[in-house]
């Protein structure tokens, strides 16, 4: 995705925002220019509080002044605006590319309305190209691996596993591992949201079903608003 397919995305979803909204600030390289733009726009006086969705974001949102609040503080918000990897025509979502599908996912459930940006790329028939990000506690990895591995057989699904960065494991905010699952093609998206979250040992995953409101994709002939 271009840089250009990314600002036009980001500068879609930036009209949805209304001055005093309580806003979920999301991760990633499409919400980072979100995040820029909106950084211009509070440097011209325009007034939110936004949550971001890791210390990443944070920390972008920190350099451009932008005024933050934790969910402790602010516990319900108005609209989160993120990035996505995958997106079918039934708004489902594969998220966590970047790691952060926790902290994602946490505020898009506190937030009333999701808004997503992405190219027109990422808009599929059937998730499950892009692996699956699955957040997992350190503790007894292998088991939990082993159990995530039953789970995708009793589905009747096959998905070869891999631990992000391998030997120095990836760490995500909340200082869990993350293992990526590669299906290849979901059938029943609500059947392995289900069954994974059932495993003692995943903390989540980057399934987002029944989140998304509405889809920004930006491609050669502008943003098509879904």
């Amino acid at each position: 995705m271009s840089l250009e397919l990314k600002i036009e995305a980001a500068a879609a979803a930036l009209e949805l925002v209304e001055e005093g909204m309580r806003l979920g600030i999301g991760t990633g390289s499409t919400a980072d220019e979100f995040t820029k733009l909106l950084g211009a726009k509070v440097a011209n006086g325009f007034k939110i509080t936004g949550v971001p969705t890791s210390e990443r974001t944070r920390e972008l949102c920190e350099s451009f002044s932008i005024p933050l609040a934790t969910l402790e503080e602010m516990p319900e918000l108005d609209l989160v605006v993120d990035g996505a990897d995958e997106v079918d025509h039934q708004f489902q979502l594969i998220k966590g590319g970047g790691g952060a599908l926790l902290r994602e996912k946490i505020v898009a459930n506190a937030s009333e309305k999701m808004a997503v940006i992405a190219d027109d790329s990422k808009l599929v028939d059937t998730l499950g190209v892009f692996p699956l990000p699955i957040e997992v506690n350190p503790f007894g990895l292998k088991a939990t691996w082993n159990a995530i591995e039953k789970c995708i057989s009793e589905l009747g699904l096959e998905a070869p596993l891999a631990l992000r960065g391998g030997g120095s494991p990836f760490v995500t905010d909340g200082g869990h591992y993350i293992i990526d699952a590669s299906f290849g093609h979901i059938s029943d998206a609500s059947a392995l949201s289900d069954s994974l979250l059932n495993i003692p040992g995943v903390v989540e995953h980057g399934l987002f079903l029944g989140y998304a409101d509405v889809v920004f994709l930006a491609g050669e002939a502008g943003v098509r608003r879904l």
